[in-house]
């Protein structure tokens, strides 16, 4: 048990955090050795919430939204996408701030509505990352062929496998500094390029004045209609995708009752500040018929934030935008092996994977789980035998999917999680963060959810019908599915009941005083100043 007090004008008050490394029944089976180390400071955390989610799919994939929605219909998509996310993270905060346990999406299914749920999702969620690392893989490959081309891709693959995986065998903390600074550089770039491309669009770049023109070409902003939008909904879920990490390292974190809700509390400005002002962009620059577009998610040269860079005039900015893209592809790729790795030790620990994905070594890393998590990456040597874009749409269109499932079992999670905790007569108040807009908020994500994974393979049903295609769009779905009812059928574990779910092991207790309250002392028990505090904040705000 972790002990701390702080002092307040004479009040004493202790934060407890009561057995937070027995989650569950099985988890008293946790081979005897090392566990997790809780070494993510909260700069680390808020910085992975935001940084390590921007990758290949803003990056690469958002100048396809503007083609296939238009302007305005990828702004729609991207903001209704953005919604979407943000109710997400709320009802994510209020479970991960009052129960830090490290694959917390499984850990709660299981716990407050079905284990076959939780074994779903669980596996759904690593498939995703461990595939998004895959992923990343691909796109480091292509951007090193733009650079040197008589190279072999599967040899960039597997240089890159061996950064993630050095990056991930050791302290915890190592990879929250790491992800920092690379989450930090991408930040820069995302808010140039914003500079940038209003400067473009103004003309007081690049000579050449564009307005709105682009928005009111022939169809004007929405020229596909509903369709458009909906088309955007796919390929937006995959730039988001990740944003949820915040629920794992909850489990590392040092103060998570403080930094889950803080990272929570700061997802929708940076939404609007980093993805929709991106898209905005984008649609002001290049017009949504420009055919380099649709290829910038194969092809690094004609990637959109390269070429609004090219309209600016500054022909060496694109050799720098394709480096700081390796950066970005990296750092996702490391989130992935991370959170994965933390998902699989909670299978495991939930009696859903093997008991030796349990084991930590001395550095407090899940050894055999990362180790296991790379292997998956070994997908990306398939850019060996294929053209790397085509594997990069496949895999795109996979793991967007694995990430809306685990959004929406999310929100089924929060509901069940709620009915419980008040039919338990338990107070509100006794939360460290509570989700506001409950149900609404977590009913949106249901119905746009659902019907975005179920719609989102409509044109492989149009002619001419492809097998390959249907499979393709629903490979996602269908490998939920089978989880799902296998382990329903095999296993057939019961729905839990309000009255059996259990909301004390592992969670944090305060007392005496809020806990907001001790954002106002250093960890010495001293008060902080009130300059040094709105300085953080405001630094805060700012990344």
């Amino acid at each position: 048990m972790e002990i701390k007090k702080v002092q307040d004008d004479g009040r004493s008050a202790i934060t407890t955090i009561e057995n937070i490394d027995t989650m569950s029944d099985t988890a008293s089976t946790v081979p005897a050795g090392h566990t997790l180390q809780r070494n993510l400071k909260a700069r680390h955390i808020q910085m992975i919430a935001l940084g390590g989610t921007i990758g290949t799919g803003l990056f690469m994939a958002s100048g396809k939204s503007i083609s296939m929605g238009g302007p305005g219909g990828a702004l729609v998509g991207y903001a209704i996408v953005g919604i979407l996310v943000f109710c997400v993270m709320m009802s994510l905060g209020e479970m991960a701030a009052y129960i830090p346990v490290s694959g917390s999406f499984s850990h709660f299914a299981t716990r407050f509505a079905d284990p076959s749920l939780g074994f779903c999702v669980g596996w759904v969620y690593w498939a995703n990352w461990a595939i998004g690392v895959a992923v990343e893989l691909t796109g480091v490959a292509m951007i090193m062929e733009y650079w040197i081309d008589s190279v072999p891709t599967v040899v960039w693959s597997i240089i890159c496998l061996v950064i993630l995986l050095s990056i991930n065998v050791f302290s915890v903390k190592g990879y929250g500094e790491i992800e920092y600074w690379f989450s930090l550089i991408k930040i820069i770039t995302v808010i140039i390029f914003v500079i940038v491309g209003i400067c473009v669009d103004t003309g007081a770049v690049g000579g050449n004045h564009i307005g709105v023109t682009n928005f009111h070409l022939e169809g004007g902003a929405f020229p596909f209609g509903f369709l458009g939008v909906f088309n955007v909904f796919l390929t937006a879920a995959f730039a988001f995708n990740g944003v949820e990490i915040v629920g794992i390292t909850a489990g590392e974190s040092m103060n998570p009752h403080k930094t889950v809700p803080a990272a929570v509390k700061q997802v929708f400005i940076r939404i609007v500040l980093f993805y929709i002002l991106s898209i905005l962009v984008i649609g002001l620059v290049i017009p949504y018929t420009d055919p380099n577009l649709l290829k910038g998610s194969s092809s690094v040269s004609v990637s959109p934030f390269t070429l609004v860079f090219e309209k600016a005039g500054a022909s060496w900015a694109a050799d720098v935008m394709n480096a700081i893209i390796l950066i970005t592809m990296i750092s996702a790729g490391n989130s992935g092996v991370y959170s994965s790795s933390r998902t699989l030790l909670a299978l495991s620990q939930d009696g859903y994977a093997p008991r030796f994905f349990m084991r930590v070594n001395r550095f407090g890393i899940p050894f055999w789980s990362v180790l296991a998590t790379c292997s998956i990456g070994c997908l990306a040597f398939l850019t060996s035998l294929f053209s790397s874009g085509v594997v990069f749409n496949w895999l795109t269109t996979l793991t967007s999917v694995a990430g809306l499932i685990t959004w929406v079992t999310i929100s089924i999670t929060h509901i069940r999680f709620r009915q419980g905790y008040i039919s338990q007569g338990r107070l509100l108040s006794a939360l460290p963060y509570v989700a506001p807009f409950y149900p609404f908020g977590d009913i949106f994500v249901i119905v746009i959810g659902t019907i975005v994974i179920c719609g989102q393979g409509y044109k492989s049903f149009m002619a001419p019908i492809k097998a390959e295609d249907i499979v393709s769009s629903y490979i996602g779905l269908a490998f939920a599915v089978v989880l799902y009812v296998g382990h329903k059928v095999i296993v057939r574990p019961s729905f839990v009941k309000v009255a059996d779910m259990d909301f004390d092991t592992g969670t944090i207790k305060q007392t005496v005083f809020d806990i907001r309250e001790d954002e106002k002392f250093a960890s010495d028990g001293l008060p902080i100043p009130w300059w040094k505090r709105v300085g953080k904040k405001a630094l805060q705000i700012i990344a």
